[in-house]
Parts: structure tokens; sequence; C-alpha cells
């Protein structure tokens, strides 16, 4: 029966940049079915990233059927879905037929339309926790409406809706085809009140997004509907962001910890209970909420993490196997890594340069030093993450108190001279625990599925601080040379 104890299992939906997930996870929190399935992005130029809506409908339906045939179907009794933020969709409220591609949380097409708001942007920052950016939700939409054609004829019509990736997943997999948005993805919009849950009427007004166009804003957990596929048959009880959802890969959340998880993005959050507070550069953010609570982080985006490495092996025209075989062993063996100026997607926390020239500083500043070989190089990537990283970890800890520890997860904290670095830069150690797929792990914990992870356990790398001057001598020049450029830049 599905409704024992000793059946109950749980479905996790994780659709990101690079592929979508589904997990079963038993009541012990054990991973009984796995499937995971590639999707493809598009860039055009530097500023604009899409990706093809149906594609990714299409592989969160290929991966629910691939854990259906690895388990029974019958055993799965709720089902959550986690989502990458801040990219957003268009499409028919009748026939749902999607009218723009998926526009990336990477895409910045509408920088210079955003500008012309920047004397609101502290008025914005109070309402939405949010800088003005155009990774953000709202320049998308408003480019929607300015240049896509399907989108405004279907405005005209009364037809249209737009709004965060997860509204649209949510109305296209479930058979009620609900109009709603959960509090994670409707805060990177730019039009979210992330204290009242609510739209901001004054935002909409500003931005000139009808607010009839959006989906209703409802609690992390609710009832959203029912999904039926692939023998699958659950209701859908928590729809959230991916890094809010990876959050709670570890339990409960702690004030004293910074959790960073390391994909495509790098995002640095820490926990701050139901009392958000401001701290110029950094983000106000909303990471779960039922009817009796809310929680909010702190949080730092670096946009250039796995992106940036990908950049520059492309750059380097390097193979992946390349990397993945030697990534790890050049952070063991590089000492003197040229330092690198990092924009890959767009500069984030604390700086928010949209477009901001990467490059890299030699020794003799300003050189262009070629016999710098390849290994060389991916170090001064990683270790550009692993400073912007610090450069957020420093204004949490001004503005909340030192924290005991960093808790790592996502694919680039696997490299040990990552994690090292950060604890040594920081003074803190770096806990890396043993869990597979955070996002989804996290969506089963929200779901009730597994038990916090013990504050030491055996299961997990334990990164000490060490002494180390260069490293510590790098980044200063690193932070010195970033301020130089953004200086520049600016003027």
């Amino acid at each position: 029966m599905k409704t024992t104890a000793q059946s109950r299992c749980v479905l996790a939906l994780d659709q990101g940049s690079q592929s979508s997930r589904a997990i079963v996870y038993s009541a012990s929190g054990h991973a009984m079915a796995k499937t995971q399935i590639p999707v493809t992005s598009r860039r055009y130029g530097t500023a604009c990233v899409e990706q093809n809506p149906d594609e990714l409908l299409a592989s969160l339906f290929a991966a629910i059927a691939g854990v259906a045939g690895q388990i029974d179907p019958e055993l799965i009794v709720v089902a959550g879905l986690a989502t990458q933020r801040s990219s957003i969709v268009c499409w028919n409220r009748v026939s749902g037929r999607a009218l723009s591609p998926v526009l990336s949380w990477q895409d910045r097409r509408a920088e210079a339309w955003l500008e012309a708001f920047s004397d609101s942007g502290q008025r914005v920052q109070e309402i939405t926790g949010l800088l003005l950016s155009p990774h953000y939700g709202v320049s998308k939409m408003r480019w929607c409406l300015d240049n896509n054609k399907a989108v405004q004829t279907c405005a005209a019509n009364g037809e249209l809706v737009m709004g965060p990736l997860s509204s649209y997943l949510t109305y296209q997999l479930l058979d009620e085809h609900p109009l709603l948005v959960d509090p994670a993805n409707a805060s990177r919009t730019l039009l979210f009140d992330y204290q009242t849950g609510r739209w901001s009427k004054e935002l909409v007004g500003l931005f000139g997004i009808p607010q009839s166009f959006l989906p209703e804003p409802v609690t992390s957990s609710y009832s959203y509907g029912m999904l039926n596929a692939s023998g699958v048959s659950a209701p859908l009880q928590i729809v959230t962001g991916d890094q809010s959802a990876a959050l709670f890969a570890f339990g409960e959340l702690r004030s004293n910890t910074v959790y960073a998880n390391l994909g495509t993005g790098a995002f640095l959050q820490r926990p701050l209970g139901s009392d958000p507070i401001s701290v110029p550069g950094l983000l106000n953010s909303v990471v779960y909420s039922d009817k009796k609570r809310t929680d909010y982080v702190l949080e730092g985006t670096v946009n250039g993490a796995g992106s940036a490495v990908n950049y520059m092996a492309h750059e380097l025209q390097l193979e992946p196997k390349w990397v993945e075989a030697h990534l790890a062993q050049s952070l063991n063996e590089v000492n003197e890594p040229p330092l690198f100026l990092n924009g890959v997607s767009g500069l984030g926390a604390p700086w928010w340069v949209a477009d901001f020239r990467s490059h890299f500083l030699y020794a003799a500043e300003g050189s262009a030093n070629p016999s710098h070989d390849a290994a060389e190089k991916m170090t001064a990537v990683i270790e550009s993450i692993v400073f912007m990283l610090q450069t957020n970890f420093e204004l949490c800890a001004t503005a909340a108190g030192m924290p005991e520890r960093w808790v790592l997860s996502g694919g680039l904290s696997a490299l040990d001279g990552l994690c090292q670095r950060l604890a040594d830069i920081s003074g803190v150690p770096a806990m890396r625990p043993d869990v597979d797929e955070a996002t989804a792990c996290g969506v089963s914990y929200l779901l009730g599925i597994g038990s916090s992870l013990p504050a030491s356990s055996e299961n997990e790398s334990v990164f000490v601080p060490q002494t180390n001057l260069n490293l510590e001598h790098r980044y200063l020049r690193w932070r010195s040379a970033m301020a130089k450029c953004i200086t520049v830049e600016s003027s």
C-alpha cells in the first residue's frame, strides 16, 4: 500500500541548467532510483542564453519514466520540484503553448533597459531583497513584451502568462494546470515583496508588468496539484529553487554555518532564520515557507563557477576529459598561477557589473604571458571562484558574525584543492558531506524524508585551515585589481 510507512517513497525532481534529474528516495533517505537527462543551452554573443521549454519539459517526463522503470511507481506517495532560479518563460494560459524560449538566469540581454531604473535601486532592494540586475526575471519579461510578437498577441488577447520556469513546469506537469509560483522563484523576478510573500503593486507598476500576467504566489510547501506520468500518481507538495533546496540536503539550517553550492554558478548562503538583514552588495532570499514559518538567508552569487571552467576550457581548446583528468592535479601542483578577473556570465555579488571583461593578470601586471600553460590558467579560474566566495564570506561574517564552518556541495566541491583554499583563505574549516545530488536530497528532506546530518560524520571530508601566505598575497592582489578594473569600467 502506498500509505504504509515502510513503503513511503518520495520523488524529487531537479531541473537544472545542464540536466534534469529524477530521484526516488525511501523513507530512510536512501536513493532507490535515479535518472538524469542532459539538456542543452543556446548562446548568442555574450549576453543571450536560452533553453527550449519543450526540451526541458520533455526531459522531466523522460526522467520520471526512467525512475518509474526501476521501481514500482505505486510506491511514490508525494513529489517535489526544484528548478533553476531567475529563468523565465512566457506561455498561453488557454493552450499551454510556450510563446518564448526559456530566458536563462545567465541571460543579460535587457541590461540597457534596466539601467534606466538605477535611481530606484534602493527602493527595489528594500522590497525584493535583490539588487537591480539583468540576471533576474523582470528585464527578461519586459524584453519579451517589447520584442516577441507571439507574446504581444497573446497579451492583447488576455491569454498571456509569464513567470519563473518553475511555474511553467508545474502548469505542464500537473493535471490541474495551476498558475502558481513559489517564493524562492518568485523572489527572483524583482517584482516580489519577499517579506509579505506577494507581488509588489509598486514594482509591477514601476516596471510595467501587469499583475494579471503573473502566476499567483503561494508557499514552498503547498498542494500544487497531481502529477500523473509513467505510472506515477502523486501530489506535488514542494516547489522551490535549486539553490534553496540544496541547503536542506544537510537537514535543518544552522545559523553558524555558511553553505556554498558550487555548480554552474556558485551560491553562498548564510541562514538568518525569520529575521532578514540588509547588507550592501548581498541579497536577501526566501529559501522556504509554509503556513507556520519563512526562512531567509543572506546570499552571495558567483555567476562564473562551473560556467567559467567550461568557458576557459573552450577558450584553451581543452577536451572535457582533459579537464576532468587534470584539474585536480593542477590545483595541487601549480604554485604561482596568474590572476583571473572573472566576469563570466556577468559579475555578481557584491559588485554587480553585468558586462565585465574577463582577463588574466600576470606577475608583471598587465602583461600577456603566453608561456603560462593550460594548467596554470585553469588553476587561476578556480582561484577566482575561491576569491569571489571569500569576498562574500567576509561580508556575511561582518554582518552576522564569524561562522564556524563552510558546508560545501555541488560538482566543483569534488576538487580538494578548491575546498582547501576556501578553508585557508577564510580561516574556518570547510566540510564536504558525502551527499550525492544536494538539490534533490534537499527536496526529499522538505518532503519529510531522511534526517539531519550530524555536525561531524564519517561521511564527510574536513578541510582544516592552514597558513598559505602565497594564496593570501594573490587574494589581496586580486581584490586590488578587481577594484581598479571596476572603477575604470564604471567611469
